[in-house]
């Protein structure tokens, strides 16, 4: 897949795709459905499949005092897309000139003049343009008038509601990671590079790797089983057990994702981490000593291990 940080000036062979339009936090269901119809099109023309999507989320934009509420920063979305069979990511920055720009500006100067895409596909709930003023029946009128089909693709649902980015940021931070993933096709991930630490896991026996949540989605602190590999073309997944929050016993400013890797025992410092969430064990807990935690630990492991394997 190859990603684009600009509309301007682009290769040839980056034009005249069909794409795929939306925000995509989260790739869950319903995003899946709108890159398979595009995929389905796209290959009926010959055409590449692409992607239109925007960075930062514009409600970074609008509401920057919100709560951390990302489900998929660009990496592991450009990882989920690419999963899809995506031949062009562009990944417009969306900041005050482009959220100003009209919606037939955006589809005249982007998507046309820009991109000169072949057909759009966009979920029913798709806006766009100043004061999200576009939608999909202005998309078709401006389809219509610039000589590019326009399809619309209804509701997914699943678990008896429509498949949404909100419903599956309640289910996190419910703690229930598996009926998350349900609604995303795949284990909810959380990456970052390792950072060093206090080094008290490894004082007690269990090593671990730190990454800080940053923008992330702050899911139900607790201990969760999990799968983590080094973000490379070809990951190599391990099993692991991982306390999510803030340390209890030694309470921390920040929430960390603190991973132990099941049967490893390489420098991780400095690498970018993926981290997949399978289950949540157990909520965060204080013990009276050193050696109950220790022994807890051991339980967690265990318990991770059986989750890992259902």
């Amino acid at each position: 897949m190859r990603l684009f940080r600009h509309t301007n000036d682009l290769p040839s062979d980056a034009r005249g795709a069909v794409v795929a339009l939306g925000n995509f936090d989260g790739v869950h269901l319903g995003h899946r459905e709108v890159v398979a119809r595009a995929g389905a099109i796209a290959r009926d023309q010959g055409r590449p499949l692409g992607v239109v999507t925007f960075e930062p989320h514009p409600r970074s934009l609008f509401r920057p005092d919100d709560p951390p509420f990302r489900l998929t920063p660009l990496r592991p979305k450009a990882h989920a897309l690419e999963a899809l069979g995506v031949d062009l990511l562009y990944v417009l920055h969306f900041d005050r000139s482009l959220s100003e720009k009209s919606a037939a500006d955006f589809v005249a100067q982007v998507l046309v003049g820009d991109l000169g895409i072949a057909h759009a596909v966009a979920g029913w709930d798709f806006v766009f343009g100043n004061k999200r003023h576009g939608d999909m029946a202005l998309l078709r009128d401006e389809g219509a008038r610039h000589g590019f089909g326009v399809e619309e693709i209804r509701p997914i649902e699943g678990g008896g509601a429509v498949v949404s980015s909100t419903r599956v940021r309640e289910l996190l931070v419910a703690g229930e990671a598996r009926q998350a993933a349900a609604l995303l096709g795949r284990t909810w991930e959380v990456d970052g590079h390792v950072l060093h630490g206090d080094a008290r896991g490894r004082h007690l026996g269990w090593p671990t790797a730190n990454l800080e949540l940053g923008e992330y989605l702050r899911p139900a602190y607790g201990i969760y089983a999990v799968r983590a590999a080094i973000d490379e073309p070809q990951p190599l997944w391990r099993g692991g057990v991982a306390n999510l929050g803030v340390r209890p016993m030694w309470r921390t400013e920040q929430p960390m994702l603190e991973v132990h890797l099941f049967d490893f025992a390489g420098d991780l410092y400095g690498r970018v981490l993926r981290v997949q969430l399978v289950e949540r064990l157990r909520a965060e807990a204080e013990f009276d000593d050193v050696e109950a935690l220790k022994s807890q630990i051991a339980r967690d492991a265990l318990d991770a291990r059986a989750a890992l394997a259902r």
